[in-house]
């Protein structure tokens, strides 16, 4: 059995719960791109693919993830063409597709369903949509990704496990069309795997609202702006937009951010120092 994640949290807890129950038995590979975000218009082609890669290229230069390889690292063409032959050489193999309710598990679920309808029937789809778990302290809570349930709970979440039908097979590749038709800048999940296309400025209003008029360092700023988000996305994106905030004169940024968390601040800009036209936006 080989199971798929989608973020890099899941890797371990699936790991822990691999040693709970041997059921689960199996390689853990990860599609590591964040398909919520960015260009995808003819990504499964070479010109699609490099558009992406440079957006990719561009967010991460001007963040303090510029020097780790970041850009090396991801490769998910190289990950789906090692999937496809490991099922192409191994008839018996199946694979189980782990998916939490948010955007980032099911874009990637959609760019990756799409290239394999030529095994159906030996691929499973766990979906964790709308559905209770027990936290650590005993309490119900509704989970939004996999790495948010105690490894022991897996006993259950393992039973969610189901085919992917050959209708999915059909839809699914036709939802993911549309959506790289549309190659919107942001990509949020409405409810079941219903994803909508939005502009760039969707998390704008979020960002605003973590910051204030004294500067913060920018590993604190962050820190305030996901811990108040309802719908979240990656640092690198919430940075790519501070940097066109500060553009349109509405926030300032002091310092570099390439070099490091702590090695800039950002602030809200008060009305008297923002152009007349940021300033009216803000009303």
């Amino acid at each position: 059995m080989i199971h798929i994640v989608f973020q890099e949290a899941d890797i371990e807890i699936l790991k822990k719960a691999q040693e709970l129950d041997a059921s689960l038995a199996g390689d853990i590979q990860i599609v590591r791109d964040d398909y919520a975000v960015g260009p995808i218009q003819n990504i499964y082609e070479t010109e699609g693919y490099q558009s992406r890669r440079d957006y990719w290229k561009e967010l991460v230069d001007y963040s303090p993830y510029n020097t780790d390889g970041l850009m090396q690292l991801v490769d998910d063409r190289l990950m789906i063409h090692n999937l496809k032959k490991e099922l192409d050489e191994n008839e018996k193999q199946e694979v189980w597709i782990w998916m939490g309710q948010n955007q980032h598990d099911v874009c990637g679920y959609y760019w990756l369903i799409s290239q394999l309808k030529d095994f159906s029937g030996r691929i499973s789809v766990l979906y964790l949509n709308n559905l209770p778990f027990i936290n650590e302290k005993g309490q119900i809570f509704y989970p939004t990704a996999l790495h948010q349930i105690q490894p022991k709970e897996f006993l259950k979440a393992k039973k969610l496990a189901r085919k992917v039908t050959p209708s999915e097979f059909e839809v699914d590749p036709d939802e993911w069309g549309r959506l790289m038709d549309e190659n919107g800048a942001v990509r949020i999940l409405e409810g079941g795997k219903k994803i909508v296309s939005k502009e760039a400025d969707f998390y704008d209003k979020d960002i605003l609202a973590g910051l204030t008029i004294e500067s913060q360092k920018g590993n604190k700023a962050m820190h305030n702006i996901l811990a108040k988000m309802k719908i979240k996305t990656g640092d690198v994106t919430l940075l790519s937009r501070m940097k066109a905030l500060a553009e349109e004169g509405k926030i300032e940024i002091i310092g570099e951010p390439s070099k490091g968390w702590k090695e800039f601040e950002v602030k809200l800009k008060t009305a008297a120092e923002m152009p007349i036209e940021a300033s009216n936006e803000l009303l």
